[in-house]
């Protein structure tokens, strides 16, 4: 399952160092659901859901990172030593700016659903509660829109 998980990252942020990074998110969230899973079954197509939803997770968290730079003895900010360079940042902002535009083309109540869930984490229970739609619909609707994003923001990024 990890080479699977690992192709998944690859092809979405086109880095080995994320892919890896998917690849174990997603191996730690499949053992935690090894006692659930029927021995004897492919849980292939479970591997790939998972890695896509790590890739998702991971651009969510650059996204509300922030880092703030202390300042030196003259009021001005400095540069951490663990700072982007300028080629980093230049793909961060890129990859976010790929996200926001994916997210903006979903129906307002798949995007609405989105956010609810990638954005702020609530589960599929919290969301059908607030919204009154079914928590089936609110499942199928969200796995739908993350397919969007997922798909569009694959194509921005072979670009």
């Amino acid at each position: 399952m990890r080479d699977v998980m690992f192709n998944i990252g690859l092809q979405f942020f086109h880095s080995e160092v994320e892919a890896d990074d998917v690849a174990q998110e997603g191996l730690l969230t499949l053992w935690k659901l090894h006692e659930r899973l029927e021995a004897g079954l492919s849980h292939r197509g479970l591997a790939i859901r998972i890695a896509k939803h790590c890739c998702m997770d991971m651009v969510r968290k650059r996204k509300r990172t922030v880092e703030l730079n202390p300042l030196d003895a003259n009021g001005q900010q400095t540069q951490p030593e663990t700072a982007l360079s300028p080629h980093e940042q230049l793909e961060e902002t890129e990859l976010d700016q790929a996200l926001d535009q994916a997210i903006s083309q979903l129906k307002p109540s798949e995007r609405n659903l989105f956010e609810l869930r990638q954005m702020q984490g609530l589960s599929n229970d919290e969301i059908s509660q607030r919204t009154n739609i079914p928590k089936a619909s609110v499942k199928s609707m969200v796995s739908t829109a993350r397919k969007k994003v997922f798909e569009e923001l694959k194509r921005r990024l072979r670009q």
